[in-house]
């Protein structure tokens, strides 16, 4: 009672009926049919043994039962369908014959002795007919051609010149004998290749003129393999005298003396005649029926079986018992089965499911529809898995979520460091070009004076060599000097871009001509690899033009053991690309971040100021592009300008 108040159900031994009825049980628990389990598969083994037993029994009575009377009817069976498909081989062969026999211009070569008109006629009716013999033989039985098929290479043999007139099949149509079934005759024939059965029929002139005489035949053993494969049995044929001509089974001398001696120990007469074979190869059965053609009989026809036949016979009826068996079994595991899916079933599908659901794969439904307490387990486990899912769903939504604006965040912060990095460039360059403005005009009139006063103070006469040549390099010093200053002032006095809509191809090839020289000379490879489509772009042709020129002035320079220069242009829709490639020495990692300052410079002294790519930036920048450099030491740079396409062009006043 204390059970039942507490809510917890009855226990196991409470349901079994307590100690009594557990002390009563008769198996104990740790038995592997036990409980219900024993209770439910005991009673249908006891069934199942029950059924073998009848099994049993009847098996016995069925092999007891008429297994040679069976055996002597297949026998006999086997040998009338033999017989009849002898038969019905002689009748393909008089069909073949009466087609060739009225074959158009087969009448008139034989009587006319052409050879050669009859092999054009007959040959491929010889092929098509796939006949293992043909013989064409004259009204004096000379032969005229004969065809005979190798069974090996199945290759057909011709030959000439042979005498059948003593061959009787032959004999009797040259006679003219007619008998009750015809003027056609049949026979067996001995040739090279062995036995063969042939049927002859004459051709006869509308007169009735014997013109010659068509003998075709089949080889005896190939009759005797499709006619073994067809009643799965072996076949002998013995001539009149019970001498052996042919045989599926093998053709060995004991083999062909065994037979021999059975066929002349049994007493052939009337349809069949059965007696015992003992061969090499096991025990046989044979059956012999009169071999028959025409309605002819030339000789013997005999059917052989194993005699593992009856043995055969005692095991197709065990395999009866087998079956018994089995479908007795079958009925005892479909009850089971039975019991299982409403009993077990459910159960073990509940705990197959809590265990993928432990895994984590909370797509999982019972199934289970029931109205007893499994069914309320299933509803209970349903909600549960319900209630999971949408918990974990609603998790991976905000994880999701979050992982989504973590990217957006980097994405954000690169582009935030783009900016800055393009905003700290521009604003260094505005600091150089406020600061070179301020200076500019102060330096350059100076320079302007030295320059003249050493010109001036070289034109005295009176000065000594080394004078004048010092004077020389203080003109040239005050000119180099003046050049930086101006490319100084076209630095700090960047004018606005005047924007126009044209071909940036145009202006690409501008600039590959100006600097073909300097290319040339360096013994530098250019390729190049330009759309051949227009691509219009708003720009300054003149300041794109310079920025190009120097880009491919670094590249020429960057690569003084020569090299390939590659110019290529490419269009996105809404950006263009213009990527300059070389293969020189390439950039160090620790100057890529200032080879846009003023003045920077990789180069040798001498080869430039390094204002030619902050140039090119302030150029780039004022068009509303960038220009991206990607650099490895040793095997090249490619610095990437990229232009907006869409811009507001500028009116020209």
């Amino acid at each position: 009672m204390e059970s039942a108040q507490s809510g917890s159900g009855p226990s196991p031994e409470q349901a079994m009926g307590g100690e009594s009825n557990r002390a009563a049980r008769p198996w104990p628990r740790w038995l592997p049919f036990s409980g219900l389990q024993a209770e439910l598969v005991i009673p249908y083994v006891l069934l199942t043994l029950l059924l073998a037993v009848v099994g049993t029994y009847i098996v016995t009575r069925l092999v007891s039962a008429s297994i040679h009377e069976r055996f002597a009817n297949r026998l006999y069976d086997a040998s009338r369908v033999a017989a009849y498909s002898i038969s019905r081989q002689e009748q393909e062969q008089l069909a073949d014959l009466r087609t060739m026999a009225f074959t158009e211009g087969v009448l008139g070569a034989l009587s006319d002795g052409d050879t050669a008109k009859l092999k054009e006629l007959l040959y491929p009716l010889v092929l098509n007919s796939n006949v293992d013999i043909l013989a064409v033989v004259a009204p004096d039985g000379q032969e005229i051609v004969t065809w005979g098929k190798d069974p090996k290479t199945g290759q057909y043999i011709e030959a000439q010149g042979g005498d059948f007139s003593s061959y009787e099949p032959v004999q009797k149509v040259l006679k003219g004998v007619v008998d009750e079934n015809g003027d056609k005759h049949a026979g067996i024939a001995n040739t090279s290749i062995g036995p063969a059965m042939v049927t002859s029929a004459p051709v006869r002139t509308p007169d009735g003129e014997l013109a010659g005489v068509l003998v075709i035949g089949s080889y005896l053993q190939s009759i005797l393999g499709d006619l073994s494969e067809q009643i799965m049995a072996n076949l002998v044929v013995l001539d009149a005298n019970k001498d052996y001509l042919a045989s599926t089974l093998p053709n060995t001398e004991e083999t062909t003396g065994l037979l021999e001696e059975v066929a002349k120990k049994i007493a052939l007469q009337g349809e069949v005649a059965t007696g015992e074979l003992s061969l090499p190869e096991g025990d046989y059965r044979v059956s012999f029926v009169p071999f028959l053609l025409r309605e002819q009989p030339l000789g013997w026809l005999g059917v052989i079986l194993p005699g593992q036949y009856v043995v055969a016979g005692e095991t197709t009826s065990r395999n009866v018992f087998t079956l018994i068996f089995a479908i007795a079994t079958l009925a005892v595991i479909a009850l089971g089965y039975f019991l299982a899916r409403h009993i077990a079933r459910p159960i073990l599908r509940l705990r197959t499911i809590s265990q993928d659901v432990a895994l984590g794969n909370l797509d999982q439904k019972s199934g289970v529809t029931r109205s007893d307490e499994i069914g309320d387990l299933a509803i209970a486990f349903d909600q549960m898995t319900s209630q999971l899912r949408q918990r974990t769903a609603e998790a991976e939504r905000l994880y999701s979520e979050t992982a989504q604006r973590n990217r957006e965040l980097i994405e954000i912060n690169a582009r935030l460091q783009s900016m800055q990095l393009q905003l700290i460039q521009s604003e260094k360059l505005a600091a150089i070009g406020q600061l070179t403005a301020g200076i500019v005009h102060d330096v350059k009139n100076p320079l302007t004076v030295i320059k003249g006063m050493a010109e001036i103070l070289q034109e005295n006469e009176n000065l000594d060599a080394a004078t004048q040549k010092d004077l020389k390099v203080i003109g040239e010093s005050a000119v180099k000097a003046n050049r930086i200053v101006t490319d100084l002032l076209k630095f700090a006095r960047q004018s606005a871009p005047e924007m126009q809509s044209r071909d940036l191809r145009e202006t690409v090839d501008a600039a590959l001509r100006l600097t073909a020289y300097m290319v040339r000379e360096a013994g530098i490879q250019l390729v190049t690899d330009l759309p051949k489509n227009p691509v219009i772009v708003t720009y300054d042709a003149l300041q794109i033009e310079q920025v190009i020129i120097n880009l491919i002035k670094n590249a020429v320079q960057a690569m003084p053991e020569r090299g390939k220069l590659t110019v290529s242009l490419r269009s996105t829709g809404t950006e263009v690309a213009l990527i300059v490639q070389d293969t020189g020495v390439g950039i160090a990692p620790e100057n890529l971040s200032r080879i846009f300052d003023p003045f920077f410079s990789t180069k040798l002294e001498g080869e430039g100021t390094g204002l030619g790519l902050s140039l090119s930036y302030g150029i780039v920048a004022n068009h509303k592009g960038r220009i991206e450099v990607e650099s490895e030491v040793g095997k090249g740079t490619t610095f990437t300008v990229v232009l907006p396409t869409d811009q507001v062009a500028t009116v020209e006043g």
